[in-house]
């Protein structure tokens, strides 16, 4: 096992350091004169951006001071972006530079072959007719040269035509990258967007017709994003008015010590039927008994597997299945296994994975997240290796399942294809 690790560890650096070598060259190599202060800066930079990379990813497991994981998430994370982007632009480049060298050269040919204009008053120059053979003046017969027709010699590519094709793509990919990534981040610092979808619940009473879930997951507290993130998703599900928020896990990347007063605006939940809570896999990285403890003191109830009964179904909400490490992962049978089947239930479960149980419980609405529908595209592809759902609603036979993008980002503060969000469900009765 170890051995198998090593070697992907080898493998992920090389790749990494494969792909900065590649990026430096078309960004950098191909574009600056050697010596000049650009190259320099652009080579520095292609060493220290990786360090700040790791340096980030090492700070946050390590129990490096918070501040220092501050100063080094924001580079570090953002580098990260920036250089998928960057590769998948380039990569595209590729394309695109033969035909622009191309296309180049035959504007340049057909300039060269242009007829010069003689009609502006210019003596035009008689050129003799070519001489017949014949005698010569001192009376043998004369010869002329046969005509040169010797193929021309291939042109010689232009130096300056392929530094304007290298610039002329390399700051394209440049502009596209880095322009991808300012636009992904804005997306998650301006905070979620808000979904409604409608779910008719198999056993859920008239009485309940209409209840509205506020769901939100993945909010990702962090050395980036912090308190004034947590209050822009707190903002966002109090304009819903719901009658029940549910937080679907990896609520933190952190402790209790350095993220509490981060996820302090959550005391401001409003709900007519409370907030609930479960782990997710993230939690247990984190110290998932204190997280426990802390959103219980800011007036969150958590569901460790557990079950309440609520406006005429039952809630139910089951931990993380990282916490099996610990001794604490899911427990169906704890949460669901004595429960009245004939009653409309909604379980809680942070990792879409868990729908055979939800199924095999008759669960009739899973909740969860988990996946940030990919986040970063096209993260998306992978996601869906993992998950049996990435993003939205499908159904397993009898069972439901909704799965939720987030509300904020692990790792790079960016989103590509998978806007972050809260969903407002609204429950909906057979017999309504």
């Amino acid at each position: 096992m170890v051995v198998v690790f090593v070697l992907v560890a080898v493998a992920v650096l090389a790749l990494l350091a494969g792909v900065h070598r590649y990026v430096w060259r078309r960004l950098i190599g191909d574009t600056t004169a050697k010596g000049s202060l650009v190259r320099r800066v652009g080579t520095v930079a292609a060493f220290v951006l990786p360090l700040l990379t790791v340096g980030a990813f090492v700070s946050s497991r390590s129990g490096v001071p918070f501040p220092v994981q501050q100063v080094l998430a924001w580079p570090g994370y953002l580098w990260l972006a920036a250089l998928l982007y960057l590769t998948l632009a380039l990569l595209v480049g590729e394309a695109v530079r033969p035909l622009l060298r191309r296309f180049l050269a035959r504007r340049a040919a057909t300039r060269q072959a242009a007829p010069v204009d003689v009609s502006a008053g210019a003596p035009a120059v008689q050129v003799p007719a070519a001489a017949e053979p014949g005698p010569a003046t001192d009376g043998s017969t004369r010869t002329d040269p046969a005509p040169d027709t010797e193929a021309p010699a291939p042109p010689v590519a232009d130096p300056s035509r392929r530094l304007f094709v290298a610039r002329a793509v390399g700051g394209a990919a440049a502009l596209a990258g880095l322009g991808t990534v300012g636009l992904g981040t804005y997306g998650v610092l301006r905070g979620p967007r808000t979904k409604r979808i409608t779910v008719r619940l198999a056993g859920l009473p008239r009485s309940a017709h209409g209840f509205r879930i506020a769901m939100v997951s993945d909010i990702h507290l962090g050395p980036i994003l912090g308190r004034a993130h947590t209050r822009r998703v707190v903002d966002a599900i109090n304009a819903t008015s719901p009658d029940l928020v549910a937080v679907v896990g990896d609520l933190v990347d952190g402790s209790v010590a350095d993220l509490g007063p981060a996820a302090e605006p959550l005391a401001g939940l409003e709900a007519r039927h409370g907030s609930y809570f479960v782990t997710g896999n993230h939690e247990y990285f984190s110290g998932a008994a204190e997280w426990v403890d802390h959103v219980r003191e800011l007036g969150l109830h958590p569901l460790e597997n557990a079950r309440v009964e609520i406006a005429g179904f039952d809630l139910a909400g089951v931990n993380d299945v990282a916490g099996e490490s610990e001794g604490q992962g899911p427990d169906f049978a704890r949460a669901l296994g004595d429960r009245d089947r004939g009653r409309a239930s909604v379980l809680l479960a942070h990792q879409p994975v868990v729908i055979d149980d939800a199924v095999e419980y008759g669960v009739g609405l899973q909740l969860s997240g988990h996946t940030h529908g990919g986040q970063l595209w096209p993260g998306n592809l992978v996601a869906e290796l993992a998950n049996p759902t990435v993003a939205g609603y499908e159904r397993y036979g009898d069972t439901q399942l909704y799965v939720s993008r987030g509300a904020g980002a692990w790792g790079p503060p960016v989103r590509v294809g998978a806007p972050s969000d809260i969903t407002v469900v609204e429950l909906a009765s057979p017999q309504a």
